[in-house]
Parts: structure tokens; sequence; C-alpha cells
């Protein structure tokens, strides 16, 4: 499959790459890490980077405008997506091809070209891969590129603590260490956080009991985000909060907004993205997203996350 989507790249003067909305720096990094390859190694082409731009992550890369007429003829790439809902400007239908490139379950395959592979720890790992086989043909990995990548990798393994993280993770970190990017700039720009999210942090620690099935619960309603002046987007900022509390085998959060309340999902063990796929959501076994539309409708996840739990710790 990375032999074929090599040879349709080579066939199109036009590629626009996207990724999901409410993008993290995996997204980032693989559809920008990708997008500059390609520029490397095909400077006629030309190559854009699709989405709306998230402004904590403008320290990764810039994306572009686009307009419809560039869509027509042109080969789409998706990266990081696992279902067609969460691609990031749905005009991607315009394109000529897609090609899906994903580490998710692939409970919704799409594109003309699929490439899945829930094994990798990443999009980026598997984008890096990717320049493994077209080395062959010439493709170049420039310094960009692998700071790109490498972020990418080093988020969604929560700098290498998550069990994703295998041999050819860091045997893809440690190649990519090796070209001139600044790693402790990097970090900064990943990891520093607004003192008034830090504080709000704190009243969640402060404020939390874990349940008896080992389930920690967040509720972040909008007037929480109001008094601490935080956006929805902020809190994916601690959404690895409960990971070193004893006790605690998953947790949740709710995040509510205009429309919707947005929940994310961590786990120490159980498997929580089938809770997840019955709403709205999904992505892998211990990390997973979701949406409802009404607290009481919280209350009804919350109860199959318990069972889940619980039915996890009487295996153990």
């Amino acid at each position: 499959m990375k032999s074929s989507i090599i040879d349709t790249i080579e066939k199109y003067e036009t590629i626009i790459i996207h990724r999901h909305e409410r993008p993290d720096p995996d997204a980032y990094g693989s559809q920008a890490g990708l997008g500059e390859m390609i520029k490397n190694t095909y400077p006629e082409k030309k190559v854009l980077l699709a989405g709306e731009e998230d402004e904590s992550l403008n320290f990764l890369a810039r994306l572009d405008d686009i307009s419809d007429s560039e869509f027509e003829g042109a080969l789409i790439i998706v990266c990081d997506t696992a279902n067609k809902e969460r691609i990031c400007d749905q005009r991607y239908v315009k394109g000529d091809l897609v090609i899906k490139i994903d580490h998710h379950p692939n409970r919704e395959p799409y594109g003309d070209l699929m490439w899945v592979d829930p094994e990798a720890s990443s999009a980026s790992e598997m984008i890096y891969e990717l320049y493994l086989e077209g080395r062959k043909q010439g493709w170049e990995l420039s310094d960009e590129s692998a700071r790109l990548l490498y972020a990418g990798i080093v988020a969604d393994t929560g700098r290498f603590l998550y069990p994703s993280t295998t041999e050819r993770t860091f045997n893809a970190a440690k190649e990519l260490s090796q070209f001139k990017f600044d790693r402790s700039e990097l970090y900064e720009n990943m990891y520093k956080i607004p003192l008034n999210v830090a504080k709000f942090k704190g009243v969640l620690l402060q404020e939390l009991i874990p349940r008896e099935s080992g389930l920690a619960v967040f509720k972040i309603t909008k007037e929480m985000l109001e008094k601490y002046e935080l956006t929805a987007d902020e809190t994916q900022a601690f959404v690895g909060i409960a990971g070193d509390i004893e006790g605690i085998v998953a947790w949740v959060f709710f995040v509510e907004e205009d429309d919707v309340i947005r929940v994310r999902l961590r786990s120490q063990g159980p498997v929580i993205n089938d809770v997840a796929f019955q709403f709205n959501g999904g992505g892998h076994p211990l990390a997973s997203g979701a949406k409802v539309y009404s607290w009481d409708e919280t209350e009804k996840m919350i109860e199959a996350l318990d069972q889940v739990c619980l039915d996890f710790e009487q295996k153990e």
C-alpha cells in the first residue's frame, strides 16, 4: 500500500492534505510533515494544507487558503482521521481521488486507497515509514519534516509513556532526532500552559472523587469555562490529568459547548472505544473521543463506562 500511495502521489500535479477537526500535534505533524516531504521531493507539484487553523498549533505549521477550483482534479490525502464526519474541510469530496492514512481502528473505511495501521503509535510514525519506502524513489526528508513528524510522535505517545509506544516508535524517533531542529523549543511550545489553565487543572484535581468502578468523571460546563476564561479547546491540555492517580483505571471529560458536549476518554486498561462508538465517536482502545447532546445522555455514558471498568477489574 505504501508503494501504491507513492506511485499515486507521483501522478498528480495538485495534492491537498487534510486532517481531523480539533487537531492535535499528530494531526498537524502528519499533515504538514507529509506536505513538506512532498514539496522537497517534487518541487514542481502544488501541495496545499487544508482545514481551519488552531492558533495554539501555529508553532508547528500554517495552513493554506484553498479555493474550490483547486480541488478539481486534485489528489486528496487525509491523515489521522478515522471517519469522514471528522475530516476538517468537507470539500475533500471535490477531489479526484482520496487516500486515507490513519492509525485508528478502521470502523469507517473511506477513500479510494486506504492505509490503516492501528498498531502504529501515530499517523506521524506512519508518514515516517512512508518516507522510508519512498527513499528508494528519491524521497527526501528535511529538517522541517523531521521536526513535524517528531512532534506528532511525541504527542500521541505521551512522550513515549503510552502503551502504543513500540520498538518501531523508538526507531523512528531516533532517526528523526538526528535532524537539525531544536527539541527543547519544540517541547516548550507543546507543553507550556497559561496560568489560568494551570489553576483550573488544580480545581479539577481538588474536586476529584473516583467512582467505585475506578472511573473518574470530570464535567466542565460553559459557566466553568467562562469563570476561568478558558476555551473548550484549551481543556485538551489536561486530558491526561488522572493517569498517575492510584485507583483510577479510566477517566472521562465532558466539556460543554454551545450545541454539543464533547467527550474525551482515557484508560489505563479497560477498552473504552466501544463505548465511544456508541456515543457518536471512536478512537483507540485506551484513548477515544465522542459527543453527546445533553447532560442526561452523559449519565448513560457514565453507566456504560462504569460497567466496562468493573468488567476489567473482575478479569484482573
